[in-house]
C-alpha cells in the first residue's frame, strides 16, 4: 500500500504542474477580449481575472465526476487499476498541453482530459479482458462509449455554431454602431449593455451555479425554474444603471461590460475547466481512501467512486491561488494569447501563419460568393454597408503597440455570444469546450468585421485551420499516448512509471527550449517593428536603422552561404535556407513600415515620397537575390554535383568580400546615422562592375577549354549576377538614405 500512497502523492505533484500548463493554455479564453481591446491596463485585467479564478473554484464539482465515473465504470476496476489509469492521464496531459503551449496553439483542456481518460481506461480494459478470456466486444461494459461520441459531436457542432453566431451578431452590432460608435453608444448603449450584462449573468447562473459548493439544490432548482424572470429583471436593472452612468458621468460603459465579462469567463473557467487538472488526482485520492477500508484493498471493486464526490474546498482554493499566480507569470500564456489576437486583429501586419492550398481555396470560394452577391444586390445597399463597415483609425500616443487589436464593440460581442452559447449548451446538457466556443466566436466576429481583408485572409484562414486541426490532434494524441503510457506501466510496473516520468521531464525540457527559441525569434523581429509613426523624422530615421540591421543579417547569411559552398556542406546551407526565410520576413516588415512612413511624408512633404518609396523595391530585391543564391547553392550541393573549381571559388571570394564590405559599411552608416563613409560606399559600384567584367571573361575561357561544365557555369553566373544585384541595390539604398533626410 505504501507504493500506492506514494503514487497518490505523485499525482498531487502532477496536479500542480497540470494546473500551470492548463492555465497557460486556457487563459486565452477569458483574456482575449480584454487584452485585445486594451480595455484597461494589463495589471487591472489580470487582477480582475485573478479574482474570477479564485471565486470560480467555489463553484467547482463538474469534472470530478467525469474523472471518477464519466468515462469508465469504476465498479469493474480495482484501486491499482485506477491509480495506473490516473498516472497515465496526468503524465500525458502535462506533456501534451505543454507542447501546445510551446507552439502557442489554444486547445481544449476538457477534450484532452476526457480522451486521456478514455485512452488509459481502454488500455486497462483490454488487459483485463485478455486476462479474463472475455471477448473484446465486452469492452463496452468497462467504457462509457456514449460520452466519447457525444463529445466528438459537441466539438463539430460547437465549432460551426460558434463561428456563424459570432459572425451574425457582430454583423448586426456593427450595422447599429459602426466603427465610429461613441455617439451611438450614448443613444443605444444602455439597452445594448443591458442585453450584454444579462447574457453574462445568464452565463454565471447556468454555467456556474450548477457546480457550486454552497448553493443548495432547492436554490438551484428555483434559479432554473425562474431563469427568464431573472434575466428580464437583470436586463431592466442593468439598463437603468447604465443609462444613469451615460447621463451623469463620462464612464465608458463598454469597458464595464468587457471587464465584467472577463471576470465571468475567468470564474467559469476555474469552475468548469481547470478542475480538470485536479479532478483526476482527487479521484486517485478517493480510490486510495476507499480501498483502505476494504478487506482486500488491492483487488476490491471501486464501487465507492460511483457516489458523489465531496467538495474539497481547501484544495480547490489552493488550486485557485496557483492558477492566479500562473496567470501573472506564465510566458507561454502570453504566447497562446498572441496567436488568437494575431488572427483576429483589425489591422493588417505581420502574419504568423503562412498560406496553404486549403486556405487559398476557401478564400477564392468566399471571394466568388461575395462577387456574386454584389452582382444581384442593389448598389445603394452595398454602398451603405461599406460606409457602416468602414474602419476608423484609433488615435494613440504614437506607439503601434498601444493600438487595440479590435474595438470594445467587438470585445463585448465576443464575451456576450460566448457566454450565451456556453450557458445554453450547459443548460441543455450538451458537451462542448469553452476554448472551442470562445476561439470560434472571436474568429466569427473578426470575419464579420472585415478584419480578414484580401491581403490577410489566406493567412488568417490558414491559422484558423491550423488551430482547429490541432484540436483533433489533441483528441488523437491524448487517447493514443495515454493508452501507451498505461500499457508501459501495466507491464513494467514501477520502472515503467519512472521511465515515463523521465520521458515527460525530457519532453518538457525540449518544449521549454523550443519556446525560448521561438521567443528569441519573435524578439529578433521586434527590432523591425516601427511603433511610433506620428513623428515623420523619427519614422524615417528608424526605418533606415532597421534597414541597417537587415543588411547586417544579409551579410551574415552570405558569409555562411559561401562557407557552405566552399566546404560543400549541406548542413550549413540548410541553416542558411532557414535564415533566408527570416530575411524575407524582415524585408516585408520593413516594407510595411515604409508604407506607414510614406503616409506621413505624403501629408507633410509629397515631393519626398517618390525617392523614399524606392526603398521597398530595393529591400525586396536584396532579399530575393540573397534567397536565390542560397537556394541555388543548396540545390547544387544537395544533388551531389561537382563543387566549384578553385579558380571560381577564388574569384567569387573576391566578389563576395567586396559585396560584404558594401553591405556592412552601409549597415554601419545607417545604424550610426553617419554619412561620412557614404561616398566610399557609392564608389564601390565601379569596383563591383570591374570585377564582374573580369570574371566573366575568365569564365568564358574556362568554358572554352571545357574545364567548367554546364552546371558549374550556370552556378557561377547565377552567383555573380545575384551578387552584383545585391551590391547595386545596397548602393541605391545608401543613396536614398543620403538624400532622404541627411543634410
Amino acid at each position: 500500500m505504501n507504493i500506492y500512497l506514494a503514487a497518490v502523492i505523485v499525482l498531487g505533484g502532477l496536479a500542480i504542474s497540470d494546473l500551470i500548463v492548463g492555465v497557460s493554455n486556457d487563459a486565452v479564453n477569458f483574456l482575449n477580449s480584454s487584452i485585445g481591446s486594451k480595455v484597461a491596463s494589463r495589471y487591472m485585467i489580470f487582477m480582475i481575472a485573478s479574482f474570477g479564478l479564485i471565486a470560480g473554484v467555489t463553484f467547482s464539482k463538474g469534472m470530478m465526476e467525469v474523472a471518477r465515473k464519466g468515462i469508465f465504470h469504476p465498479e469493474f476496476f480495482t484501486m491499482p487499476d485506477l491509480i495506473t489509469i490516473f498516472l497515465a492521464v496526468m503524465l500525458t496531459d502535462i506533456i501534451l498541453l505543454d507542447m501546445f503551449n510551446s507552439f502557442g496553439l489554444p486547445t481544449s483542456t476538457t477534450v484532452s482530459i476526457v480522451f486521456e481518460l478514455l485512452g488509459a481506461a481502454v488500455a486497462m480494459s483490454v488487459i483485463k479482458i485478455s486476462r479474463s478470456g472475455e471477448g473484446f466486444s465486452n469492452i463496452i461494459k468497462y467504457i462509457n462509449t456514449g460520452k466519447a461520441l457525444a463529445i466528438i459531436f459537441g466539438i463539430l457542432l460547437s465549432v460551426i455554431v460558434a463561428f456563424i453566431t459570432g459572425a451574425l451578431i457582430q454583423f448586426i452590432s456593427r450595422l447599429i454602431f459602426t466603427f465610429d460608435f461613441k455617439k451611438r453608444v450614448r443613444r443605444y448603449g444602455a439597452v445594448w449593455g443591458g442585453i450584454a450584462l444579462s447574457s453574462i449573468m445568464y452565463f454565471i447562473l447556468i454555467k456556474g451555479a450548477k457546480g457550486s459548493t454552497f448553493i443548495t439544490p432547492e436554490t438551484l432548482t428555483w434559479i432554473k425554474s425562474n431563469t427568464i424572470l431573472i434575466l428580464f429583471i437583470s436586463f431592466l436593472i442593468f439598463a437603468f444603471i447604465l443609462e444613469i452612468l451615460l447621463l451623469l458621468t463620462k464612464i465608458n460603459i463598454l469597458k464595464i461590460i468587457v471587464l465584467i465579462g472577463t471576470f465571468a469567463l475567468a470564474m467559469a473557467f476555474a469552475a468548469n475547466d481547470l478542475v480538470n487538472f485536479i479532478g483526476v488526482p482527487l479521484a486517485g485520492l478517493s480510490a486510495f481512501k476507499a480501498s483502505a477500508g476494504m478487506e482486500n484493498p488491492l483487488t476490491g471493486a471501486m464501487t465507492e467512486l460511483q457516489k458523489a464526490t465531496s467538495s474539497h474546498t481547501v484544495l480547490l482554493l489552493i488550486a485557485g491561488i496557483i492558477m492566479a499566480i500562473t496567470l501573472w507569470y506564465s510566458r507561454k500564456a502570453k504566447t497562446v494569447t498572441k496567436t488568437e489576437l494575431s488572427l483576429s486583429r483589425q489591422e493588417e501586419g505581420f502574419e504568423r501563419f503562412g498560406s496553404s492550398a486549403l486556405s487559398r481555396s476557401v478564400v477564392r470560394i468566399f471571394t466568388s460568393t461575395s462577387d456574386g452577391f454584389k452582382a444581384i444586390v442593389p448598389g445603394r445597399f452595398i454602398s451603405m454597408l461599406n460606409r457602416r463597415f468602414k474602419a476608423v483609425n484609433e488615435t494613440t500616443s504614437g506607439d503601434d503597440s498601444e493600438k487595440p487589436s479590435f474595438d470594445l464593440i467587438r470585445a463585448s460581442v465576443n464575451l456576450m455570444v460566448a457566454s450565451i452559447l456556453i450557458s445554453f449548451a450547459t443548460s441543455m446538457k450538451l458537451p462542448l469546450s469553452t476554448t472551442y466556443v470562445t476561439f470560434m466566436v472571436a474568429m466569427g466576429t473578426s470575419f464579420s468585421d472585415r478584419a480578414w481583408g484580401r491581403e490577410s485572409a489566406v493567412y488568417r484562414v490558414a491559422g484558423v485551420f491550423t488551430v482547429i486541426g490541432g484540436w483533433f490532434i489533441t483528441a488523437f494524441l491524448a487517447f493514443s499516448v495515454s493508452a501507451i503510457f498505461a500499457f508501459v506501466m501495466i507491464f513494467l510496473k514501477i520502472p515503467g512509471v519512472i521511465l515515463i516520468i523521465l520521458l515527460g521531464a525530457f519532453a518538457i525540457y525540449k518544449n521549454h527550449h523550443l519556446h525560448s527559441s521561438r521567443e528569441k525569434e519573435a524578439r529578433d523581429f521586434e527590432i523591425f517593428n516601427l511603433k511610433k509613426v506620428k513623428d515623420q523624422k523619427y519614422a524615417v530615421t528608424i526605418t533606415f536603422e532597421h534597414a541597417g540591421y537587415f543588411l547586417k543579417d544579409v551579410s551574415d547569411v552570405l558569409k555562411r552561404g559561401f562557407e557552405g559552398v566552399s566546404s560543400e556542406s549541406r548542413v550549413i546551407l540548410r541553416s542558411c535556407k532557414k535564415d533566408s526565410k527570416r530575411i524575407q520576413t524582415e524585408a516585408n516588415i520593413i516594407a510595411a513600415n515604409v508604407f506607414k512612413t510614406l503616409r506621413l511624408l505624403q501629408k507633410s512633404d509629397p515631393k519626398q515620397t517618390a525617392d523614399y518609396s524606392r526603398t521597398i523595391s530595393v529591400l525586396q530585391g536584396i532579399a530575393d537575390c540573397e534567397r536565390d543564391i542560397i537556394i541555388r547553392a543548396y540545390n547544387h550541393i544537395d544533388n551531389n554535383h561537382k563543387g566549384l573549381l578553385d579558380s571560381q571559388l577564388e574569384e567569387l571570394k573576391k566578389l563576395k568580400d567586396l559585396i560584404i564590405d558594401t553591405l556592412e559599411s552601409s549597415s554601419d552608416a545607417m545604424i550610426a546615422k553617419d554619412k561620412k563613409s557614404l561616398a566610399k560606399i557609392i564608389k564601390n559600384e565601379k569596383s563591383i562592375k570591374k570585377l564582374i567584367d573580369k570574371f566573366d571573361s575568365n569564365q568564358i575561357s574556362r568554358i572554352r577549354d571545357d574545364s567548367s561544365k554546364t552546371r558549374l557555369s550556370i552556378l557561377f553566373y547565377g552567383f555573380t549576377r545575384d551578387l552584383r544585384r545585391i551590391g547595386n541595390h545596397t548602393i541605391n539604398l545608401t543613396e536614398i538614405f543620403k538624400d532622404s533626410f541627411l543634410d
